[in-house]
């Protein structure tokens, strides 16, 4: 062993004791509620401190059990190594590191596990309840990291091996609506071994395990409202060896129902035990006794000939396919449509250009009266306009010219076929018009004179 393996293993050991000098109290109490559950903790927290301390790029292990509640934290902490310092040496490293987990060579995670981060400055969590159907089978998680100043990223490998229980599924279990928290601070291990203690207080049983944790987003829960420190809210599931408490049944008697159905809250005699971290709303509490659960069988109707039968996973063609000229087809499909499109042609041109009668075909067909009809009224028209040049009649008074009252210049006359009646002047002096009018004006001796 070399130097520096044993330092390493050195700072591993002092690092296990400092955490289990500062965190005696919690183990003790998950050494009270389940004994294996407790050193499996601290076998893994030491698996990841090796790993933090190595900085090592291999996979990370964990091992949880079917059907017991499965949290794994994604520390910032551990993912800054990976990434450049600040460029100044005194700023303190705080990069916005935000985490994309998926299972390998899918796009998602399983349907089982669940991942949330409330800021890039947080810590990520993924938590799920593992089925009995994953056992044995490792299941990979990728995660990678991105630092959001950066844009740098790095992954790690995250390889869950489901383990079997003989205590699941657990007989009795019950779901807990606690409003007041949140999912990421009810996933907290002191936060949930408070809660896991109180509920064996109140119930009292040899074996007690925390079955799953559900947003009330998830269970369509609407999102509060920034003030007055609201919550989502969050459900709890927990199971146990020993049928329900007297204080759990108190939920289901006609007092309560009634009250709930009322939206009032019930009187629980053990409330007060939750009351102080813990709020309860009992009239959402689920209890549920597995052994008198009937089961359903829901048999499948038969597809019919329409639907194709399940082959399992698609399998994607090989690569040695061979070549298809597609030309052909590509003639074909603009031939007929362009031979159509010709013929049509071809039949319109020769009903427009080639049918028609012609002028002398049409004065054949017409009868000699109706010709010099037309005629005459033809050889009228002409008449009327030459005459309708010809005439002579007196010009208007616009039309007329008039001298500048300033200078005496004769102005030209304004035609009307150059102007715009709009901007004509509305009086204008003249001199020398034919058409004049006198207007007679009384004389001094009150008699009037033109």
């Amino acid at each position: 062993m070399t130097a520096a393996a044993v330092a390493v293993w050195l700072g591993t050991v002092y690092i296990v004791r400092a955490y289990d000098a500062t965190r005696s109290a919690s183990h003790e109490r998950n050494a009270r509620l389940e004994p294996p559950l407790a050193l499996r903790m601290k076998s893994v927290f030491f698996k990841d401190v090796v790993t933090i301390l190595s900085r090592s790029h291999g996979d990370r292990n964990v091992y949880p059990s079917a059907g017991v509640l499965f949290v794994h934290v994604l520390e910032r902490e551990h993912f800054k190594g990976e990434f450049p310092p600040y460029p100044k040496s005194g700023d303190a490293s705080n990069d916005p590191i935000t985490f994309n987990t998926n299972l390998m060579g899918y796009p998602d995670r399983p349907g089982w596990l669940r991942y949330i981060q409330r800021t890039p400055y947080g810590d990520g969590v993924l938590y799920g309840s593992p089925t009995p159907e994953h056992v044995g089978r490792p299941t990979v998680i990728e995660i990678t990291a991105y630092n959001r100043r950066t844009f740098e990223t790095a992954r790690h490998n995250l390889v869950i091996n489901i383990m079997a229980t003989e205590e699941f599924p657990l007989p009795y279990q019950a779901e807990f609506y606690i409003k007041n928290m949140n999912v990421e601070e009810m996933l907290v291990s002191e936060v949930l071994g408070d809660f896991l203690g109180a509920v064996k207080n109140v119930w009292q049983p040899e074996r007690l395990n925390a079955i799953n944790i559900t947003s009330a987003l998830d269970r369509g829960g609407r999102v509060p409202l920034p003030i007055n420190n609201l919550k989502e809210g969050v459900y709890v599931m927990v199971g146990a060896d020993v049928p329900f408490s007297s204080c759990l049944r108190e939920v289901e008697s006609p007092h309560n129902q009634l009250r709930c159905s009322q939206e009032m809250e019930p009187a629980i005699s053990c409330d007060k035990k939750f009351r102080a971290q813990f709020h309860i709303d009992w009239c959402k509490i689920s209890l549920v006794d597995i052994n008198k659960v009937v089961p359903v069988y829901i048999t499948r109707p038969d597809p019919g000939t329409g639907i194709l039968p399940d082959f399992g996973e698609y399998n994607p063609p090989s690569e040695s396919l061979k070549s298809r000229d597609y030309f052909s087809d590509f003639l074909v499909t603009m031939a007929i449509p362009s031979a159509v499109a010709l013929v049509l042609f071809f039949i319109l041109g020769h009903i427009m250009c080639c049918r028609r009668e012609g002028v002398e075909k049409r004065n054949m067909q017409t009868s000699d009266i109706q010709l010099v009809h037309h005629s005459a009224i033809q050889k009228s028209t002409k008449e009327l306009r030459s005459m309708s040049k010809n005439r002579e009649i007196s010009w208007p008074l616009s039309t007329l010219p008039v001298f500048n009252p300033v200078s005496g210049e004769v102005v030209p006359p304004i035609h009307p076929d150059n102007y715009e009646t709009t901007s004509m002047p509305l009086m204008q002096t003249q001199s020398n018009l034919q058409n004049q009018i006198t207007i007679p004006q009384p004389r001094p001796s009150g008699k009037w004179y033109s």
